[in-house]
Parts: C-alpha cells; structure tokens; sequence
C-alpha cells in the first residue's frame, strides 16, 4: 500500500515539474527566495546588494512577511484560539 501511494505521488511529482518536492523541502520559499539565498550564502549580504539593490530588497521583503506570518501571526493566533 505504502508503495503504491509512493509511486502515485512520485508520478504526480514528475507531471508538475518536481513542485511538490520543492515545496516540501523548502516549506513555503519560492524558487526566488531559495536562489537568492543561495547567493547571499556564497557572495554575502553586502555583495550581493551592490550586485542587485532592488532584488535584495524583494528577497528581503519575502523573507519578512513569510517569517512575520509563520513564526508571528501563527503562533498569536493559536494561543488565542486555545484559550
């Protein structure tokens, strides 16, 4: 059974071009934000705005508004929602 929901997912994967790998490994990143990041790694932050002010700024903005969201508002939400 475990096989054969494997293999469903797998082709379903393949038919998507991998979107749904990539959006459980990288949980809510677009293919943007894991690229610049990737590059923020191996240039660092101050080369890589000199490189592209207004693409830093976007994977800036990004990464503030999905951290904002998921470790933020999510959490505020939920304890509220517990009590």
């Amino acid at each position: 059974m475990a096989t054969w929901i494997k293999s469903r997912f797998v082709a379903f994967d393949r038919k998507v071009d991998g979107a749904l790998t990539f959006f459980f490994q990288h949980y809510g990143k677009t293919k943007f934000m894991v690229a610049m990041s990737k590059k923020a790694q191996y240039l660092g932050l101050e080369k890589l705005f000199l490189k592209g002010p207004k693409a830093f700024v976007y994977f800036f903005l990004f990464y503030l508004i999905r951290d904002t969201i998921l470790y933020i508002i999510i959490p505020i939400g939920f304890a509220k929602w517990m009590e």
